[in-house]
């Protein structure tokens, strides 16, 4: 056999799906655990600066951004260790693999680990989808003050009072980021465009954006993930009843 056969057969015995999978669930999971990570830090400074005076009212905002972060940690390593996982059971058991090694057989272990890693995979495609949902709210909530910045400047330019537009509020207290006894708890009139005009409060924003599509990202990968697992374990199913094992 000549090394362009060689080349040949081993570019074909790789899973693309689960190497694309692979790939898109590294960088799902890197660009929300990164930017979530970075952007959690950054709310607690626009709470602290802008939203309340006293450390009290923050300080459950504050333990909760401390534990997530860790939970982010943790999202990290496990997601690169399951789709190491995940590509090792699509090498194992591709077609390709199957027809490069002629003593390749198809087991009832081998069966069994693909029926696990569907279920597990299903299961984490559900989890990751609440996630995906969960990780929508501060990019709504920071969406709506923008837009509320907007209405206040386009106010302030076409209204000589400034108590015209005084009375457009941003309520952090509203969002479940305070509690209601928090003073001032909310930002209103040019006090609020002129958060909005902050570095920090953009930055804030891209980072959440950022998050947000990590998060569809890793969903997508976990999606692909589910179809090239069925796929894996229908190609099991099928060389048991042809008598492969």
């Amino acid at each position: 056999m000549g090394c362009y056969d060689c080349c040949i057969r081993c570019i074909g015995a790789v899973p693309y799906p689960s190497l694309v999978a692979t790939l898109l669930c590294y960088a799902g999971t890197a660009l929300f655990c990164g930017c979530g990570h970075e952007a959690l830090a950054q709310t607690e400074v626009l709470v602290e600066t802008y939203f309340a005076r006293n450390a009290q009212d923050y300080v459950v905002l504050a333990s909760f951004i401390k534990y997530f972060q860790y939970v982010i940690y943790g999202l990290a390593s496990f997601f690169f260790l399951y789709g190491i996982l995940l590509l090792a059971e699509g090498f194992y058991t591709t077609s390709a693999v199957k027809q490069t090694l002629g003593e390749f057989r198809s087991t009832h272990c081998g069966r069994c680990v693909s029926l696990t890693f569907i279920i597990v995979t299903y299961i984490l495609a559900f989890i990751w989808l609440g996630v995906f949902a969960f990780t929508a709210i501060p990019v709504f909530f920071l969406f709506n003050m923008e837009q509320t910045c907007h209405d206040i400047n386009i106010l302030a330019e076409t209204t000589p009072s400034i108590n015209q537009h005084s009375w457009i509020c941003m309520d952090a207290r509203q969002f479940g980021l305070l509690p209601w006894n928090a003073m001032p708890g909310k930002s209103c009139g040019t006090t609020l465009a002129a958060i909005c005009k902050t570095s920090e409060f953009h930055l804030t924003y891209d980072l959440y954006i950022a998050a947000f599509a990590g998060a569809g990202v890793t969903l997508l990968a976990l999606f692909l993930y589910l179809a090239a697992t069925t796929y894996n374990y229908a190609i099991l199913r099928f060389l048991g009843r042809k008598g492969i094992r």
